[in-house]
């Protein structure tokens, strides 16, 4: 890139909401930002955001946005479908139809939590693919004490009708004589395999919620709301799929 080309790098932090224009330039003098693997020192930097990999300490700076990218807290009931021709409840009814949304990945009508959306394909196809294999979390409510050779067995794998599966993690957050909540993390993609590997150990799922995908968690966001990603959640999103 010649010198007249491109957005000098301390304007291009700033706008992207990272600092000040003067605390950008403070932050590139000590050494902290990288372009495409490179630190860079020299105030006068040009940069193209739209190419470039820009980092702050480790961290990924996106460009600004072309696309809008949100997480929806799915109600229970609601089918992963922007629209539905038998009429039930769809997505629709949550973000705006009009922004040509996709969803990445779904959720089983009865389960809730976390759905990304979005009207950028390209990182909707790269996010969906098996290749990538983007770790989520799930909390189940499941019926009866879990007890601790039903975590073992759960915790090992299990041989379902469609193959193996393992979780990244199981943990047990509590236990009584007729529920259980246990929290599962695994990057399988297959349909209802939370709810069939609970089945499989005698322990149905009586309510089950998706809180994470990747580095975008849930927090405090209420069922049947919508929020932005964060500048972070998305960088961290580009560098799984670019990775």
């Amino acid at each position: 890139m010649s010198d007249n080309e491109g957005i000098r790098l301390q304007k291009v932090l700033a706008q992207a909401g990272v600092a000040s224009r003067r605390a950008a330039e403070e932050m590139i003098a000590d050494g902290r930002v990288e372009v495409n693997g490179q630190v860079v020192v020299e105030m006068g930097t040009r940069v193209d955001p739209q190419r470039d990999t820009i980092r702050v300490d480790g961290s990924r700076i996106p460009a600004p946005r072309r696309h809008l990218y949100l997480v929806l807290n799915k109600p229970k009931g609601v089918v992963s479908t922007m629209s539905d021709p038998e009429g039930r409840r769809a997505l629709d009814e949550y973000v705006p139809a009009h922004q040509r949304l996709y969803h990445v990945g779904r959720l089983d009508t009865d389960t809730e939590g976390l759905l990304l959306m979005t009207n950028d394909g390209d990182l909707a196809n790269k996010l969906m693919h098996p290749s990538r294999e983007v770790p989520k979390t799930y909390i189940a409510e499941v019926e009866g004490l879990l007890d601790n050779h039903t975590l073992k067995r759960l915790t090992k794998g299990l041989n379902l009708s469609d193959g193996w599966v393992k979780p990244d993690k199981v943990k047990l957050m509590t236990r009584g004589e007729s529920r259980s909540m246990v929290r599962v993390t695994l990057h399988e993609g297959r349909n209802r395999i939370v709810r069939r590997m609970f089945d499989a150990v005698g322990h149905p799922v009586r309510r089950l919620s998706r809180i994470a995908v990747g580095p975008v968690r849930l927090g405090r966001l209420q069922v049947g709301q919508t929020r932005e990603l964060t500048r972070e959640e998305l960088g961290a999103l580009l560098d799984i799929v670019d990775s």
